[in-house]
């Protein structure tokens, strides 16, 4: 089969010594070249402009790299152990389960600070083929300027913009609980097995209209959804908690405890499809973040400057981004729900023997090695 893109080769290794590891490494750098990664690095970054030193792709491309390999490559990077904090806000793909945007802030900036400048700069990032977004969020989304900006349609590419986004469970928001009557509750659902079982949560439309919008007839209305689910397991007499040292909104009704939920959202989805829908979204994105703090490097950062810092969250989120790739366009469907130590395991960490001969560079590696077939078929 011929091997392409890069001038290189794999044959397979005879010899038992002289080994090297990394032999699953060449065939990313086959990517970066075939899907345009490094021109994009050229043209976007242009610092190293002289002809001297690295170029751009060099040091970032590298970077890229020492974060798929990982292990030792990153543990040995000093990591600032200061009392600095930082906290990204990543906007999520979930179709593609890539970060479409970051922003690297400061720990003490609120998780719903400029939420509609940031979907903005999201949204410019989508290609041409997207036509329609929807937008789920928890409730540091839950910003009027936000909604208002997604029910108004003024992005001039989208347009109007779909969501449901969690809301604050103020008191004005658990008084209009209050009102919903027990015939308006409504179970929800979870396929098993092909079944349908309660979950034990139930959801309700709720009659409410925040403060913020009562001051005008020309103000969006929203839909405003309820759950609950009662809290069954009782409390010691003498150690009840107080509701603001629990983890969750909870309210009484009827003499029973709840776990209180809302959600506003400009859609006409029944209740219970909105629902499923916006609790797709936990878990998927909470994901991608664990992955690139922890399987990738940006849970270490090598510095004690904010500007430093920050362009080495956006590498490890390149980094990530270039391994989903990876794994849908190369690897395929076995490979798109393994984390990278499986991946570093199974194609990353083979061992090789580099040879230059012929004006060319040869990788060899055992043919008994599960992985071999299936780097020939990536080339």
């Amino acid at each position: 089969m011929a091997q392409r893109t890069l001038k290189y080769e794999y044959e397979k290794n005879e010899s038992k010594s002289g080994q090297t590891a990394l032999g699953g490494l060449p065939v990313y750098m086959d990517l970066a070249v075939s899907s345009g990664l490094l021109k994009l690095i050229d043209e976007h970054l242009k610092i190293c402009g002289g002809k001297q030193g690295w170029t751009d792709r060099e040091i970032v491309f590298s970077l890229i790299l020492l974060n798929l390999v990982g292990g030792d490559s990153v543990r040995d990077i000093e990591q600032y152990e200061g009392e600095k904090a930082y906290q990204p806000l990543n906007t999520y793909w979930h179709e593609r389960d890539v970060l479409l945007h970051t922003e690297f802030r400061d720990g003490n900036v609120p998780a719903g600070y400029e939420q509609r400048r940031v979907l903005e700069e999201a949204l410019k990032c989508l290609p041409k083929g997207v036509r329609k977004v929807r937008l789920r969020s928890d409730s540091a989304g839950y910003q009027h300027e936000l909604l208002r900006y997604c029910e108004a349609g003024e992005n001039k590419r989208f347009g109007r913009i779909e969501f449901v986004i969690s809301c604050d469970v103020t008191k004005a928001f658990r008084e209009a609980v209050e009102e919903v009557a027990e015939a308006a509750w409504h179970p929800i659902y979870k396929e098993i097995n092909g079944e349908l079982r309660q979950t034990g949560r139930e959801y309700a439309e709720v009659c409410f209209v925040p403060n913020k919008l009562c001051h005008s007839k020309s103000a969006p209305v929203y839909r405003y959804i309820a759950t609950r689910r009662e809290i069954k397991d009782r409390e010691l007499p003498g150690m009840e908690r107080k509701e603001e040292e629990l983890p969750f909104p909870t309210m009484m009704i009827k003499n029973s405890r709840y776990k209180i939920f809302g959600y506003a959202t400009n859609m006409d989805w029944s209740g219970d499809k909105l629902i499923k829908w916006v609790n797709g979204r936990c878990g998927k994105s909470e994901q991608a973040h664990d992955i690139v703090k922890n399987d990738f490097a940006g849970g270490r950062f090598p510095s004690g400057d904010f500007g430093e810092n920050a362009a080495w969250w956006w590498i490890t989120v390149l980094a990530h981004n270039f391994s989903v790739l990876m794994k849908r366009l190369v690897l395929g469907q076995s490979w798109i729900n393994k984390r990278m130590k499986a991946i570093r395991l199974g194609i990353i960490f083979i061992a090789g023997r580099v040879i230059e001969r012929s004006r060319k560079m040869i990788i060899r590696i055992s043919g008994d090695h599960p992985s071999w077939s299936l780097l020939i078929e990536a080339r």
